[in-house]
Order: structure tokens, then sequence, then C-alpha cells
């Protein structure tokens, strides 16, 4: 078997960069991207067959753990049914049933195959039912690589600092006003300056795409009253908050509901998904019912149906969401001390599973202040835990996730290992 170096060097001859999602590179932390054999419940295994304690968990889907039992069972039942017949199937209604269930703001939902391809479906939408053209987005959030919402994203954009507009005309860059994270005055000067104009303003509601950075007290409460004030529609981009934070998400976790909401990774269940919903009178200005147009080949694949309902169904048990909430606590907690007993400024965020640790002295609140990080400091961190058997996302712009596979255990050696790092570091 070939080790991770020379799987690298292969694939660059076959694809850009040698990944199909750029992060994945590990550019910008300067070493060679390890490839995956296989993954086990908490832990990961790499070709070379050393063992990681996984913290991204792809990126969020994972929240089960990976290779979960009865997830594996519904997607192997359906496997022999078939994987794809590009027809209706009672496994859609299921999902849809348990989605529209679980979050407050969806009455209708109709499922994609990612989570770009819902977010760009949710903003035609939305302009199709307010008739208006413009949107609202914010500086750092990322909503998938559409191009009207690839201008000021976080995420991989700025971890391997790219322009963000390159390839984007700009015309449509023009129709996409940005604002800063947690300002509620900028957000109204925007509407002021346009008025009649905005269709939708969408956000991550816990910024997942520049670390963790959580809503400062009323901004989402603000955001829903400027939305109805000037007549646009609000959209909560949950696609890494969604099932995360609470089975109803950011906005049942905050008690604030959007017009629209995205979804994507956990629904899924580790398959490609993605989906969109909201009220009832909004979503049926969709095809076939009415005249926005929005399709997909394999929209619905009962693959991801099957293993997004057992998610749910696991997820929907007494006591998850507390479970979750604790073992972030308990790592944020834990990295947060280590930084600090070894003298290295940081400043650390938490919301539910998701946590980050900012090398800077923070406070973190928006783009601006997260960008202050120090990322080269992060690099080194990143390396050094690698070799000692965690795998943490590639980037100080991502969340650090815990999961229901990961035992305190293992936080707790986590939290000791970066202690020792981080000393060396300081």
């Amino acid at each position: 078997m070939l080790d991770s170096a020379q799987l690298f060097e292969q694939a660059q001859k076959v694809i850009p960069g040698g990944v199909n999602s750029p992060v994945r590179a590990y550019k910008s932390v300067g070493t060679t991207p390890r490839f995956v054999d296989s993954a086990r419940g908490s832990l990961i295994f790499d070709v070379e067959g050393r063992e990681y304690v996984d913290f991204v968990q792809s990126w969020g889907p994972m929240i089960l753990g990976h290779g979960d039992p009865d997830v594996i069972e519904a997607v192997e039942d359906q496997l022999k049914r078939g994987t794809s017949f590009g027809a209706p199937t009672l496994l859609e209604t299921m999902a849809a049933e348990a989605v529209v269930k679980t979050v407050p703001s969806i009455d209708l939902v109709r499922f994609v195959s990612s989570g770009t391809e819902a977010v760009m479906s949710a903003i035609r939408l939305a302009r199709g039912y307010t008739d208006r053209e413009k949107i609202i987005k914010f500086d750092g959030n990322y909503h998938g690589h559409s191009d009207g919402l690839l201008a000021s994203a976080g995420s991989g954009l700025v971890t391997l600092g790219i322009p963000s507009t390159p390839g984007v005309t700009k015309g449509t860059a023009a129709d996409t006003l940005i604002a800063p994270y947690n300002d509620l005055d900028a957000v109204r000067a925007i509407f002021e300056a346009n008025a009649d104009e905005v269709a939708c303003l969408i956000l991550e509601p816990v910024a997942g795409n520049m670390g963790v950075i959580p809503p400062a007290d009323g901004f989402l409460q603000g955001l829903r009253e400027l939305c109805d004030e000037f007549g646009a529609l609000l959209i909560f981009d949950e696609v890494i908050t969604g099932f995360r934070l609470a089975l109803g998400g950011a906005q049942e976790y905050y008690g604030i509901t959007p017009d629209l909401t995205t979804l994507g990774k956990i629904i899924g269940g580790g398959f490609p998904v993605g989906a969109f919903g909201g009220r009832r009178e909004i979503m049926e200005k969709l095809a076939p019912l009415g005249p926005v147009y929005q399709a997909g080949t394999l929209s619905g694949n009962p693959i991801a149906m099957a293993a997004g309902i057992a998610v749910i169904e696991k997820l929907s048990r007494p006591g998850t969401y507390e479970e979750l909430a604790l073992k972030g606590e308990r790592l944020a907690a834990g990295l947060k001390g280590a930084a600090d007993t070894a003298g290295v400024p940081a400043f650390g965020t938490q919301v539910g599973s998701m946590t980050c640790l900012y090398f800077c002295e923070g406070p973190v609140t928006d783009w601006d202040s997260a960008s202050k990080a120090d990322t080269e400091l992060y690099a080194n961190y990143f390396r050094a835990m690698l070799d000692r058997g965690y795998w943490l996302a590639p980037s100080q712009f991502e969340a650090c996730f815990a999961s229901l596979a990961m035992t305190e255990l293992q936080i707790d050696e986590m939290c000791a290992t970066a202690r020792e790092v981080l000393k060396t570091l300081a």
C-alpha cells in the first residue's frame, strides 16, 4: 500500500490540487494530507494504520460517530432495494415528516444533494417570493460555493487566502450586500440604503466557518425584527447547526424562527444531502406548485434518506443534547485551560458540541476579530496534534466537534496533549 505522500502525489495527477474540496489539501497548515482508510466510532485510521481521535467528524455530519450500527443497518437494508430511482419513495416522506416535526420554521421541505444547492435554491425562492433581487449576508459566513455567496465568505476561502469573487460576474456580486456579523446597526443601514430591494438576509445563526462565533445577545431577534420591518425574508443557514445544537437546530436553541431554513450534513448521516424548507405560503411558490423552478436527479436519494431517518431517530432520545453540550463544555474548558497553562494567548468559544480555540487575545465576535488569530501558531499546533493522534480541522477558522461516540477520557487526554504541545510552542 502506498503511503499518504505517495497517494497525494498520485491524486494530483488527475484531481486539481489532489483533493475534491480545497481545505483537505492541508495547504494552510504546511503538511501533506493524511489519506483515510477507515473509521469507527470516534476514531479515524489512515492508510499507514495510524489511529486518530476525530474532532472533525467529516466536517460535522458524524454526530453519532463513524459506522453507527443503526445507520449501517438502515443503509444496508435500502441498498438491497436499490440506490436511486428518480421517482418518489416513502423514505422521502418519512424524512420530510421528521424534519417538519422537529424544525420550528419548516412547514414544507424540499430535499437536494448538498448544502450549497440548498442555499442556492432557498435564495432563488426568496427572490421569487418577494420579487426582489438583492440579498444581505455577513462577512465571514460561508453558505456554499454558488456565485452570489462567495463574496466575503469564510471557511476555505480565508484559510487559503483566496479572493472571494474570481469567476463571479460583477452584476452577481453587486446583488450581494455584506454586513459585519453581530452588528445590527450596520444591517439597518444596509436595509435603509436599499429600500424595497432586499429579498432576504441569510446567516449562520452560529457562525461555524470562521471558527465558532455565537450571536450576541439580541442579535438574532434584532435581525428578525429588521426583516419584518423591511419586508425581507430571514434565512437561517443551519447546514452545520441543524440537528447539532438541538433537534430543532439553532432556531430552537435560541428561540428565533426564520422564514426559511437550509439544512445538510447530519440529516444525511454521512451521505450527500441538503434540504431547504419554511413557511407553507413561501414553499408553495416552488414548482410544481408555483413558478420558482428547482430540480435534481438525485434529490431525495433513498440511501441518504434512510441514513438520515436513522440518525434523527437516535438523536431524538432523551438526554442526547445534554450529553453533547457537556462534552462540548468539557472540550472548550480543557483547551482554554491548556493554552492558559502554557502561557499562549487564546480565546475559546463554545455552543453546544461546537467549540473553537482562537490563538489571539479576544474577544472574537466577528470576522475582523477572528482574523487576528495567529494562523502560523495554529499550523504548528495542528501538525503536532496530528502526529500525536488527534484529527483536527486543517484551519484555524473551522469548528471542533464533540460526538456521542467520544468519551470524556478521550477529551481529557486530547486537552492534556494540547497543553504539552502548546508549552513547546509558547
